[in-house]
């Protein structure tokens, strides 16, 4: 019997990966070290669930890639992009509260939907290769429309650059606008230090409940079917080449509204080099998870998102006490990094 527990628990660990259980106790230590350093168990708490909230969506949107075989998805950039556009059209309207937050989103979905289409034109003809294509197609999107943010007509004197009158400015602040729309939604507040932001999370649940059935759906199976096996789908009648398309579509529209939940936890809009390497921390998020290059779940978003930004809201006030040093930034980028490294050499080779 002993012999047998043993073995489970060597497969466990072997299919789980030690980078993950090694993060996973490193958050558990952080959390137990805390009242120790004098840092707020709750305080910090609330920073992880905030965190939570405000990137789940952007982590969700890697499932759909992953799971039709197309790989990382490294050109969320061009969803984030999308809700940029979004977003900055309804400022320019003056549209706030959750009508703004609204139409910000209607915006951001058909721009999300042609450079989706684009996008996974692309990587179909670039087969074998999507994630390192798809890393560069982020980076050109964001430096053309750095180009673009300049040159767009827009006029709202909150937005534009105040000495010339046009051009939009780095950072734009959403006060005023929807700031907070979500987070303060139903907030649960609990003593002085913690608050529940009950409707940036009823939102990425509304998302994952969406993703959840549109991966059940008959396109999802397919969509599934060509991640697993290109080869058996195309002989069962699926388009592989429309399955990839469908879900790097579905994976764009989820970075334009993701990157809408984001502003609005953060209260600013960032522009011009800002969504440059956003598309990291969510890679990173969902392999911490559990999931692999070519298998993603919900469970798999829920558990990353809650570990790795566990791990940015904890670091900074636990190991900085510590140490009286700030290696919050350090810690991520070594984690992010070192996870998408993990998961790409025990990538499965998949028939394409």
């Amino acid at each position: 019997m002993r012999e047998e527990q043993k073995e489970k628990i060597k497969e466990f660990i072997a299919d789980f990966g030690w980078p993950r259980l090694i993060i996973f106790f490193f958050v558990v230590l952080l959390f137990l070290a805390a009242p120790l350093v004098k840092v707020r168990v709750d305080s910090s708490l609330k920073d992880v669930i905030v965190r939570f909230g405000q990137n789940g969506v952007m982590v969700l949107a890697m499932v759909p890639m992953m799971q039709a075989g197309a790989g990382l998805n490294f050109g969320l950039p061009g969803g984030i992009i999308a809700g940029l556009l979004g977003s900055t059209l309804a400022m320019q309207f003056q549209l706030t509260g959750f009508a703004g937050f609204a139409a910000a989103a209607g915006f951001s979905l058909p721009f999300a939907v042609i450079f989706g289409i684009l996008y996974g034109i692309l990587l179909n003809k670039v087969k074998g290769e999507e994630m390192t294509i798809a890393m560069y197609v982020g980076f050109s999107i964001v430096t053309f429309m750095a180009i673009m943010w300049l040159i767009l007509p827009f006029t709202n004197p909150t937005m534009v650059w105040g000495y010339t009158g046009q051009g939009l400015r780095t950072t734009i602040t959403l006060d005023g606008y929807w700031s907070r729309v979500l987070n303060a939604f139903l907030a649960i507040r609990i003593g002085p230090n913690f608050e529940f932001p009950t409707g940036a999370i009823l939102f990425f649940a509304l998302m994952a409940f969406i993703m959840w059935l549109f991966m059940r759906s008959r396109t999802g199976t397919a969509l599934t079917a060509v991640g697993s096996n290109a080869d058996f789908a195309r002989a069962g009648g699926v388009s592989v080449n429309r399955m990839r398309l469908i879900s790097v579509v579905v994976s764009t529209m989820y970075g334009a509204l993701g990157i809408l939940v984001y502003q609005q936890s953060f209260g600013f809009v960032q522009l011009y080099n800002a969504p440059l390497y956003m598309a990291f921390p969510a890679v990173a998020a969902i392999l911490l998870g559990g999931a692999s290059v070519n298998k993603a779940s919900i469970l798999n978003v829920v558990v990353g998102t809650f570990l790795f930004q566990s791990i940015l809201a904890m670091t900074p006030s636990v190991i900085n006490s510590v140490l009286k040093t700030d290696m919050s930034e350090v810690i991520r980028i070594l984690i992010s990094n070192g996870m998408i490294i993990y998961a790409l050499t025990r990538r499965t080779r998949v028939g394409k």
